[in-house]
């Protein structure tokens, strides 16, 4: 069955503007990619402090593979770099060219093709860099013996009660009922109790520097 001519859609040019209300007026903005030949244009007139963009969501919405969105200059794609990089990295993950008026960026030639790569290394680069912040930062935050992740279910005492009721006999079921948590919450609280060491609490101490190094 062949799609009928409404849900078909020719590749085609497509316009971003963005300004903040305190700044110049759209118009500039619309009138040269109109000029250009934009077939529709999607805008958003914001405070410098909001980051969210409906008119930005709106177009990533409606292109499609093979589309080509033009905007005046980058910076108009997001309020910094790391959200500019974002934006361009789902337009070429959908197979969207792009093409910015001030730069010259134009993704259907060469050089714009490797700057899209550029964009992408950049990308993962960001989001590596963030990892590796968060794992220091829990790291650090186990040396001086505070909790990092979700907040445990079983209090240190219950952990003990849990322990003392399955060598008594209690079923695992049973112990999943009266304390309301999953049956590998339950494993895990059995699990550490029997191979980790404990303080007179009943927590487990926090690791020393040379084991968070290893």
């Amino acid at each position: 069955m062949t799609p009928s001519s409404a849900t078909i859609r020719a590749v085609t040019m497509v316009g971003y503007a963005q300004v903040s209300t305190d700044h110049q007026l759209l118009a500039a903005q619309t009138d040269a990619l109109t000029e250009l030949g934009c077939e529709r244009i999607f805008t958003d007139t914001l405070s410098g402090a909001r980051d969210d963009r409906p008119g930005l969501t709106a177009l990533l919405g409606y292109v499609r593979a093979g589309d080509t969105v033009v905007v005046t200059a980058l910076d108009r794609l997001g309020r910094s770099l790391s959200v500019v990089i974002r934006t361009v990295k789902t337009l070429t993950a959908a197979g969207v060219l792009l093409r910015s008026l001030r730069e010259g960026i134009d993704y259907s030639t060469p050089t714009g093709r490797m700057l899209a790569g550029i964009f992408t290394s950049l990308a993962e680069y960001e989001r590596e860099l963030m990892h590796e912040r968060a794992a220091a930062a829990r790291a650090a935050a186990r040396l001086r013996g505070r909790h990092t992740g979700r907040p445990p279910r079983l209090t240190p005492a219950q952990t003990r009660q849990v322990r003392s009721l399955r060598n008594g006999g209690e079923s695992i079921a049973d112990l999943v009922t009266s304390f309301g948590v999953s049956r590998a919450t339950i494993y895990r609280a059995l699990q550490a109790t029997e191979t980790a060491p404990v303080t007179p609490d009943g927590s487990t101490p926090a690791p020393s520097a040379e084991q968070v190094v290893r």
